[in-house]
């Protein structure tokens, strides 16, 4: 399996204004109902914000820099109390270009931090559910320094979690370039004051990860608190609909059920048709 590169996510315009009107049945409107769909800041404002609220989907949030810098506190909070009135629920992700919670340059945990004081900020505003933020583990960047990085990085994440879970919110670490469960274990298990959760993200886990889903559930598993959806071929983090790349989420669906799971299920597309793609997958697939 080789290393592919991971995209920031982005969900482009293109179609599916009618199809999306000829899907919307009563089994369309319970998926929907039942999952978050990601979807930066900004273009939820510039591009997406009727359709959020005309088809009644929950939104991911992503808290990039860019948002945390050009918008003000009035425009959060219109946002969020628009999805407030509807009874929407609502998930942050927070940014995490270029940061590092365990670097041992003190520069870059500056601003990891200041990013991270930004994000929390707006957890009184939004009234998320969850805030997901990569755990940050590289092993080709820190596999050396493995021991002084995971002990920075716990240090951010129990503030982090604990500031978090004080304004209502619960933080969820998401795994991206880890190759092993094994690398984030200690994140959870040496943070219990802090509440933080595991973010499963299938499509990371089956392009990044030396070990099988499977196993992951495994060790991970009582610490799961939400999932991402999103498939690719297993050479690149390419956020493909369900059901058009390798991916068995039959195994993830049976864990889930097996172990009496309800995390919350977040939807990651980039283009829109290819969201209406994975609501179809899934209900065909998902009760």
């Amino acid at each position: 399996m080789s290393r592919g590169k991971i995209r920031s996510f982005r969900l482009t315009r293109r179609g599916g204004g009618e199809y999306t009107k000829s899907i919307m049945n009563q089994k369309t409107r319970e998926i929907i109902a039942k999952v978050q769909v990601n979807i930066p800041f900004r273009m939820l404002c510039e591009t997406y914000l009727d359709l959020f609220m005309n088809l009644g989907l929950n939104p991911e949030i992503g808290l990039d820099a860019d948002a945390l810098d050009h918008y003000s506190t009035t425009e959060f909070r219109e946002i969020a109390d628009g999805f407030h009135r509807q009874g929407r629920s609502i998930t942050l992700h927070g940014p995490f270009t270029d940061l590092s919670p365990g670097s041992p340059d003190p520069e870059i945990l500056t601003v990891t931090r200041r990013r991270m004081e930004q994000l929390i900020a707006l957890v009184p505003i939004f009234k998320p559910l969850t805030v997901v933020c990569h755990a940050g583990y590289d092993p080709h960047r820190y596999s050396y320094i493995r021991e002084e990085w995971l002990a920075g990085a716990l240090a951010m994440w129990t503030w982090a979690g604990e500031r978090i879970q004080a304004a209502g919110g619960r933080l969820m670490l998401e795994n991206v370039y880890e190759s092993d469960a094994d690398e984030m274990m200690p994140l959870f298990t040496e943070s219990a004051s802090s509440g933080i959760g595991f973010c499963f993200d299938a499509g990371h886990q089956t392009v990044f990860s030396k070990i099988p889903m499977d196993v992951w559930l495994e060790k991970l598993g009582p610490y799961l608190g939400q999932v991402h959806l999103h498939d690719n071929l297993g050479d690149y983090d390419a956020h493909l609909p369900m059901g058009k790349g390798q991916i068995d989420f039959s195994r993830l669906f049976a864990y889930l059920e097996s172990n009496r799971r309800h995390p919350v299920i977040t939807l990651e597309p980039h283009v829109e048709g290819d969201l209406w793609d994975s609501i179809a997958f899934l209900e065909k697939r998902w009760v």
